[in-house]
């Protein structure tokens, strides 16, 4: 969904992105871009970042006897990247997440690839505790620069519904 411009006041305007909670539709698919390239610096500070002390996201010695040959990036950089993509389509609006689940990382992501990902509407209700939100589950699928699927998984989020008080609260 592209950004929409709302006016504010006299000659002021505000730029507004993501999908309230009645925009959202199962079946529909949103592919994120930009893509992004993952250097050797993000792999290490990441690494660094999260206490992570495995020698095969920052020892090329190491890694090179492995039977990947080379450092693979750490594999919550590469969810964290994808969910990452995916806040203008789909959580630029979100209350809170709720929830990731069903995580698999099918294939090894490293140094210089460059990762899209594109998310499906997978379902959608109205909040029981909440009446100014909705719920909203999507599944979100990363690939490679050769289209390779590299991850996917579940992610679960309380959107704002259009014309609610959170709309007007956060200024949307």
């Amino acid at each position: 969904m592209a950004g929409t411009v709302k006016q504010v006041g006299p000659n002021r305007y505000r730029e507004s992105f993501g999908r309230f909670y009645e925009d959202f539709e199962p079946g529909d698919v949103y592919e994120h871009r930009p893509g992004r390239t993952i250097t050797e610096t993000d792999n290490t500070w990441f690494t660094l970042l999260t206490m992570n002390t495995h020698p095969l996201h920052f020892d090329q010695e190491y890694a090179k006897h492995s039977e990947f040959g080379r450092c693979l990036v750490a594999s919550p950089l590469t969810v964290s990247l994808m969910v990452g993509m995916s806040v203008t389509d789909v959580s630029q609006k979100a209350v809170a997440n709720l929830g990731w689940s069903n995580i698999r990382l099918v294939h090894p992501v490293f140094v210089g690839d460059t990762l899209t990902s594109e998310s499906e509407v997978k379902a959608k209700r109205e909040s029981k505790s909440r009446p100014n939100a909705g719920i909203v589950t999507v599944e979100t699928r990363g690939f490679n620069q050769d289209g390779t699927l590299v991850c996917d998984f579940e992610r679960t989020i309380l959107v704002a519904k259009r014309g609610s008080d959170l709309e007007d609260k956060a200024g949307y």
